[in-house]
């Protein structure tokens, strides 16, 4: 199994997101969280999947200068993509309501995008996952805010919770990804990596 394959090799995830750390626990693998601090801005210029490609690869940069030989780095991003915009994570409960409001009674589309950084190579992939929301209302809004305080997710909710459970109508694609992770990919990508 994967985790066979990847004895002889040192997995970085750089992530503080205790989703992502089940993720790759779940996956069985043997990995270090090492975190740096990355300013997570982009060019303006940059449009739907390539936002989240950028950060991945942006948040694997101060790692450059230390990678060994046979360590594997994982960066990721996540964003919400609605009305052509991409939504960040909220800075406070207004941001946090204005954000739910909007993909309230709507589809919108959640991209993560991984990128696997070695000492000679660099891979990032992207998943999307399209995700529909029932009518919300201004009463349930508040609530969850208040409640699960979504401050450290993009669009503002987390899909796993209450929010996603009451209000979610519709997914096409993978749930993980929406939660942080495309994992099935993630899983592909390693073990083609070191075959």
């Amino acid at each position: 199994m994967l985790n066979e394959k990847l004895k002889d090799y040192h997995i970085i995830l750089a992530s503080g997101s205790p989703r992502r750390h089940l993720f790759f626990k779940d996956l069985g693998i043997d990995f270090e969280i090492r975190l740096k601090p990355v300013k997570e801005e982009y060019p303006k210029r940059l449009r739907h999947f390539e936002i989240s490609d950028y950060l991945s690869q942006l948040k694997s940069l101060p790692f450059k200068d230390e990678l060994a030989e046979r360590d594997i780095l994982i960066t990721s991003d996540t964003i919400v993509w609605h009305n052509n915009e991409a939504l960040g994570k909220p800075k406070n409960n207004k941001e946090a309501f204005q954000m739910l409001q909007s993909l309230s009674n709507t589809t919108h589309e959640v991209i993560t995008s991984v990128c696997f950084t070695t000492k000679t190579t660099q891979k990032t992939i992207n998943n999307i996952t399209q995700v529909t929301f029932k009518k919300l209302a201004i009463e349930e809004i508040s609530y969850y805010i208040d409640t699960y305080k979504p401050f450290d997710k993009a669009g503002a909710y987390g899909i796993q919770e209450w929010i996603g459970q009451i209000g979610v109508t519709k997914i096409e694609g993978s749930f993980f990804n929406v939660v942080g992770l495309p994992v099935h990919i993630v899983y592909q990508v390693l073990n083609n990596l070191v075959d």
